[in-house]
């Protein structure tokens, strides 16, 4: 059930923030990240680019079923064919920036479209916004919790990301960056270099980016390397990620043993494909031996030697 906002001492309001394009197709999860969030923001602003599918009805019909008019829908055209925006991923961060623009509060409550935020955090998220207005700090970075191939198979390793921020003081002139993960503010020169500063929450990111049926895996590999690459496939006709969309057994996979966000709990119900980590082949290649060394010490330490980190905690 959503609820509606719940406030600690004099917290501002919050704007909250999203897109999506081709959600349908490409089988995001977004209203479940949408429903994740909305109890948690005072408005949630939403850039639905020019689809496929049906993804704008979608959106729309959650706006007037379910938004509590908060959700404010705008559609846009990404640039997907112009040539000098496909590297690295920079239409997506444009993309962010622009709905950003149309935020109406100081702090912004980022989510992607395969981001789901658990109903037991929502206490511990609305604390740690507190703590961040406190300590005049400038972002809240969240724990991420990668899953992979299935709704039960988590990714626990340096290869993923483990943290990253989600909310930001939009006064600071924090701005989306690459290929949206993270923000950055200008620095004199007006360069988006300087790093945020930022209170860690506990709270949890819930990323399904590389749960999907295969099928739906392989078009949205396609599509993301465009933004990357610039053309959908190299010359062997793959993407140019080559056969990663496919499902494989490699280190630092493990069985998840929690909850998920209940909002997530019809989808995962009818999940279409089955993918069993157990019975899969081992994949393991010379620079995994690294990888093995550096996991070993933050499992026994907490500590992860050389982590690269968009934010300064304060």
């Amino acid at each position: 059930m959503i609820k509606s906002c719940e406030y600690i001492g004099n917290m501002e309001k919050i704007s909250g923030f999203s897109l999506v394009r081709n959600g349908i197709k490409f089988e995001y999860p977004f209203l479940e990240s949408w429903r994740s969030l909305l109890p948690l923001v005072d408005e949630l602003v939403i850039n639905v680019g020019v689809s496929e599918d049906s993804t704008l009805d979608v959106a729309r019909g959650f706006a007037q079923q379910e938004g509590q008019g908060k959700v404010k829908i705008i559609e846009t055209h990404w640039p997907v064919d112009d040539l000098q925006k496909k590297k690295s991923g920079l239409i997506l961060s444009e993309q962010t920036n622009l709905i950003l623009d149309h935020c109406t509060h100081r702090w912004c409550f980022y989510l992607q479209a395969d981001e789901v935020l658990h109903e037991d955090d929502d206490g511990v998220i609305r604390q740690s916004i507190h703590s961040a207005m406190t300590k005049k700090c400038e972002a809240v970075v969240f724990e991420y919790q990668h899953f992979y191939g299935s709704y039960n198979v988590i990714q626990k390793t340096r290869s993923s990301y483990r943290r990253e921020i989600r909310i930001i003081d939009r006064l600071c002139g924090a701005r989306s960056v690459g290929d949206a993960q993270s923000f950055r503010k200008p620095n004199a020169a007006g360069a988006l270099t300087e790093k945020l500063t930022a209170v860690l929450s506990p709270a949890r990111v819930f990323h399904y980016g590389w749960v999907r049926t295969p099928q739906a895996m392989k078009e949205k590999t396609v599509f993301m390397d465009q933004l990357y690459h610039g053309d959908p496939v190299d010359q062997t006709g793959l993407p140019h990620t080559g056969q990663n969309f496919k499902y494989k057994r490699f280190w630092g996979l493990r069985e998840y043993q929690g909850t998920h966000p209940q909002v997530m709990k019809n989808r995962i119900q009818s999940k279409g494909w089955t993918w069993d980590l157990k019975s899969s082949p081992f994949v393991f290649t010379l620079t995994d031996f690294k990888k093995v060394v550096l996991d070993t010490l933050e499992r026994f330490t907490g500590y992860r030697a050389f982590e690269f980190k968009n934010y300064k905690v304060r």
